[in-house]
């Protein structure tokens, strides 16, 4: 009997298992035959469902990495997710931004916006460029991002607990810049370097003498990691020649320490092409005059020694800022060039920090540095020659492992996981390279859509880059996406760099806000951004049931709460003159419950995340009626969170 019924389990198991998989193949086969008849209509191959799988990510679902890319003209800072390509935020960085309360009567933001006047001049906008990631012994460490602005040179702090700028500060000595924003291994310093050379003073000085007067120049801005902020007081410049200095890169491992910046133009050509100019009319147009020689210079400079001699005083102040002057670094051996091709744009350091790869945009070539030959060159003090300021020339020949032939237009390096392999784009070709830098071969390329120019890989400018994936920011759209007018999205594409297989461009993602330029991509494990903020953290909190208006003379204190649904208070009557300062917390406790404050006619719009106290200043200088609301849908009744302010003339 006993047999019997295990017998007849059997046979039940076997059909019951048997049913199911005629299920399972009757369902794969349904999803197959749906899959072949989606290829069909959208004309896709196997590569393109492949490349979909590759990168999409069911809601509910994570990316793996931030990307944290710069907003060019725009002025912001654009976070999208990897491998998904969703844009998360755009970061308001120099410029107001009303989404986020950001600059628009909020007082909190405008300070920090205030910190980056330009000889006391407001600037409302700003062109970011190259955006840095703290670091901890040469690893991001998800706590802070830096940004610059090239066209008024200054330098941003993002707290990436926040996803919020939290300082900018105005170079004082620069008229522009590019060489920004990188860090020191330990991000004990953000390096910024001039570009276009100008007088350090705010003086008028003619271009007639220009090589004499003129200078660029490196800020080694001090950042203070318990504070969260540069310190301007602990920050100093290196005076720099009067070519226009570009990216920049400091040290890591056997080379941490120094720090290196390429240039161009070392020419100091300045142009005048054209009916319409001055005394220089019958010069050359700058890309000529600036592209003449066959090399440029790589800048070196002994961060530990100037360091040093800063805090020996041995610095002359320019505009209230400490600068170390040229003939100082150079006789306290602290300052060298090394030739570099003609016009480079950029500067990179392997994850060993001994070797540097230089692209000259006019050479198919990428050039590979050795620092332990440059190093063994300054020890020995063997040099081929000095410049016109009397700083050392290392032989580039003696300091080169080697070069390798890439392609057209060679500019920006990026590292793999893969020790020796690295990868470059060519803007001119339109593709991306992959080589071995240890020994100096091209391995293979990638068509890139179109005019590539920055990349960034996986955590790509660490000591320990993670490959797997590799992001191509292109200059050009055109045909990739629909029309929207003349002006297209760029596109930034990315690329499946799984080691042992060649690469694969798996995703096309249009970039809707500036010209991003340079971007950053980090482990999303590795950031810890709060749900709340605590309500300790905020001078001003106001505390349920102490909301009230406080009136001394003209002067108009207003504390409030909002919750869902309503303001406390609700109704504000102000005198036409009155001083307004109105101190606003958000009670929310509930993750993502922002709550948004716009009085119309004031120019007043803020955005209050939960536990944040925000304060907005404002003179009543029209009388009338001004109804204020919540701008963020915040719950079913939000059209019912609202308030009056009543002007009395």
């Amino acid at each position: 009997m006993v047999k019997k019924t295990m017998k007849m389990k059997r046979v039940l198991q076997c059909a019951l298992f048997g049913m199911i998989a005629v299920g399972m193949s009757t369902t794969v086969s349904a999803q197959s035959s749906e899959l072949e008849k989606v290829m069909t209509d959208r004309g896709l191959t196997q590569q393109d469902m492949l490349a979909a799988a590759k990168t999409y990510t069911p809601s509910g679902k994570l990316d793996e990495y931030y990307v944290f890319s710069s907003g060019g003209q725009s002025g912001q800072v654009i976070v999208y997710g990897v491998p998904s390509m969703r844009i998360l935020k755009y970061i308001a960085v120099f410029t107001p931004e009303p989404w986020q309360g950001y600059g628009i009567g909020d007082v909190e933001s405008q300070k920090v916006l205030d910190g980056g006047k330009m000889r006391g001049k407001t600037i409302t906008w700003g062109d970011t460029h190259h955006p840095g990631l703290s670091e901890t012994n040469g690893e991001y460490d998800g706590d802070y991002l830096f940004i610059n602005d090239k066209a008024n040179p200054r330098v941003a702090v993002i707290d990436l607990k926040t996803f919020s700028t939290t300082q900018i500060v105005a170079n004082p000595i620069f008229k522009n810049e590019h060489g920004g924003a990188f860090v020191t291994p330990n991000t004990e310093y953000i390096l910024e370097a001039a570009q276009l050379p100008a007088p350090l003073t705010n003086e008028y000085v003619s271009l007639d003498e220009f090589n004499e007067k003129y200078r660029g120049g490196m800020t080694m801005w001090k950042f203070d990691r318990k504070r969260g902020k540069i310190s301007v007081k602990d920050s100093f410049s290196v005076e720099l020649p009067p070519y226009s200095q570009d990216l920049s890169d400091a040290g890591k491992k056997i080379s941490e320490g120094w720090v290196f910046c390429n240039s161009f133009n070392s020419e100091r050509y300045v142009g005048g092409f054209g009916p319409g100019n001055t005394k220089y009319k019958d010069r050359l147009p700058h890309e000529a005059g600036m592209s003449s020689k066959d090399t440029d210079y790589l800048h070196m400079i002994n961060l530990k020694v100037a360091e040093n001699l800063f805090k020996e005083g041995k610095t002359t102040k320019i505009n209230g800022h400490d600068v170390l002057m040229m003939k100082t670094m150079v006789e306290n051996n602290a300052l060298f060039l090394i030739p570099e091709p003609k016009s480079p744009h950029g500067v990179m350091i392997d994850p060993t920090g001994q070797y540097l790869t230089v692209s000259g945009k006019l050479d198919t070539h990428v050039s590979v540095y050795d620092f332990k030959k440059m190093k063994a060159l300054i020890d020995a003090k063997k040099f081929e020659d000095k410049d016109p300021y009397g700083i050392p020339i290392l032989s580039m020949k003696d300091s080169l492992h080697g070069q390798v032939e890439l392609g057209l237009g060679p500019l920006h390096t990026q590292y793999d996981s893969v020790k020796g392999i690295a990868y470059t784009s060519l803007f001119v070709d339109s593709a991306i390279a992959k080589w071995d830098y240890l020994n100096l071969k091209l391995i293979e390329k990638v068509a890139i859509h179109y005019n590539v120019g920055h990349l960034v890989a996986a955590e790509g400018d660490t000591v320990s880059p993670d490959g797997k994936y590799l992001i191509g920011l292109n200059k050009l759209a055109i045909d990739r996406f629909l029309q929207v007018g003349p002006l297209h999205p760029q596109n930034h594409q990315l690329i499946d760099i799984t080691a042992g297989q060649p690469m694969k461009l798996i995703y096309d993602m249009p970039l809707p806000l500036g010209e991003p330029h340079y971007a950053v991509m980090i482990k999303a494990d590795k950031l810890k951004p709060i749900k709340r903020f605590k309500q300790k953290w905020f001078k001003h909190r106001v505390r349920p049931g102490r909301e009230g208006v406080i009136r001394d003379g003209n002067k108009v204190t207003i504390n409030s709460t909002l919750i869902r649904s309503h303001f406390s208070p609700e109704m504000i009557e102000l005198k036409v003159g009155d001083e307004v300062t109105w101190h606003i917390t958000n009670l929310e406790r509930a993750q993502d419950e922002t709550h948004g404050f716009s009085i119309g006619f004031y120019n007043i719009n803020g955005s209050i995340e939960p536990g944040e106290t925000n304060t907005f200043t404002f003179t009543a200088d029209m009388e009338g009626v001004f109804p204020y609301y919540c701008t963020e849908f915040c719950s079913a009744l939000h059209l019912e969170m609202a308030g009056y302010i009543l002007v009395k003339p």
